[in-house]
């Protein structure tokens, strides 16, 4: 598994040059290894830590620790979601199991804000579920009476409130919800790095080329090394399916995003200097959009099936064209040359939108797919697996074993196929909201 690193994410670009990094180059031998160092990897080699200050801990990634899907993505941690089909009240119960998951994840990452005292650009400002299209309105208004059942606070809101709110009068209709928080995921897991314990020896730039179990043992190659250890964690979300795990149950999407340069004071006030905010589509392929706190404009408005490993800059070339058009929809006032850079990340799918979490071995553990909510999952997700692993229980772990499970996905090709259709089925829908 060869991840290449890059220097086209806006996130990552604005934090300081590590100079610590180590390559794994020799065998090594240990009670845990984790596979995978971003939010999932880092929170799990954090709690063993913590568990096991006396034992030898090896946390290794593909690629540079924390620079995969948890700093490419676009910073919500998120209390709800839309597009997981839970808006019956047959399904309620089920929604109410997801968001309850969600909220222990919002709870996982504030505590180590907390802890670590982290400034990662934290701002309970909620976030917006938009559309241009006043026909939305029926989706937005089954959503908000499963939002009400269940307790979460939010309004519905028209195009004259939005546009003083967004500084766009693109947007017809939209559902805020006051509960979702916008943060930078760069500067999150740079923390989770930065903080991690004594006893956890971080590789990096490191690919687990294959991986077996053998008198009990479980061993690791590497291209420069070999680990044996006692207990695996397997944190790779994305690329779960590319080392055999789950292979039946969850699948990759790349996803593409361009950031804008800061805004000028001008072109700010253009806008109607508006706060941060966070804009969510209501329909599955429109546009995720933000305007952060240092008046950058963020856009996500591509999905596919597509190698999960690189994106040459041609290819990335053509999408962040996607995503030019997608901002002078939405402010035509501004300059078409605005976007300063763009970039490709990874998210896991399950069919049912569910998640990954669970003993698949003696010894062997695995925790991921995130359906594009990996910030609060990925770091609550991390904590309870360590604790799953070592034969402990609790709460947290109680609630998420209480989740729908992950259902079984037909093999490739049919898969890849089935996926795709649906992508272009949910393209065509969402065509006005790129």
């Amino acid at each position: 598994m060869e991840v290449i690193n890059d220097n086209g994410c806006s996130w990552i670009n604005d934090l300081n040059l590590r100079s610590d990094i180590k390559l794994l180059e020799k065998n090594e031998d240990c009670e845990w290894l984790i596979i995978g160092a971003g939010y999932t990897g880092l929170s799990a080699a954090r709690k063993l830590a913590q568990l096991y200050p006396n034992q030898k801990i090896i946390l290794v990634d593909a690629q540079l620790a924390g620079e995969g899907a948890s700093s490419r993505n676009s910073g919500y941690l998120v209390d709800t979601t839309l597009n997981d089909g839970f808006t019956s009240n047959k399904e309620l119960e089920n929604y109410k199991k997801k968001a309850n998951i969600y909220k222990l994840g919002i709870e996982a990452v504030k505590k180590f804000i907390k802890e670590y005292q982290v400034d990662c650009d934290w701002n309970e400002s909620g976030k917006y579920f938009a559309s241009s299209k006043l026909e939305d309105q029926k989706i937005l208004q089954n959503f908000s009476e499963t939002l009400s059942k269940l307790g979460f606070e939010h309004n519905i809101l028209f195009k004259n409130t939005l546009a003083k709110r967004l500084g766009t009068d693109f947007y017809n209709i939209a559902l805020h919800t006051k509960g979702g928080i916008l943060l930078h995921p760069g500067k999150l897991v740079r923390a989770m790095i930065d903080t991690l314990p004594k006893n956890v020896n971080l590789y990096e730039n490191s690919s687990l080329l294959d991986w077996k179990k053998i008198n009990g043992m479980i061993n690791c190659n590497f291209k420069k090394g070999l680990i044996k250890t006692q207990k695996i964690i397997f944190a790779t979300n994305g690329f779960l399916k590319s080392l055999g795990i789950k292979i039946n149950y969850n699948f990759p999407i790349t996803l593409t995003a361009s950031m804008t340069r800061n805004l000028t004071d001008s072109e700010f006030k253009s806008i109607g200097e508006p706060s941060e905010w966070g804009v969510l589509p209501v329909r599955p392929m429109g546009a995720t959009i933000r305007l952060t706190k240092d008046k950058r404009i963020l856009i996500r408005n591509t999905a596919e099936v597509y190698n999960p490993y690189h994106m040459s800059q041609s290819e990335l070339y053509k999408r962040s064209l996607k995503q030019k058009i997608g901002i002078i929809k939405r402010f035509p006032q501004l300059p078409d040359n605005i976007i300063q850079s763009s970039w490709s990340g990874i998210v896991s799918r399950s069919r049912n939108s569910s998640q990954i979490f669970e003993k698949i071995d003696e010894n062997i553990f695995v925790a991921g797919c995130y359906n594009g909510s990996g910030i609060g999952v990925g770091t609550l997700f991390g904590e309870q697996i360590a604790i799953k692993a070592s034969n402990e229980n609790s709460e947290e772990i109680k609630t998420i074993e209480a989740r729908n499970k992950p259902t079984w996905l037909p093999p490739n090709p049919f898969l890849s196929f089935g996926v795709k259709t649906r992508l272009i089925y949910e393209r065509i829908r969402a065509r006005s909201e790129i």
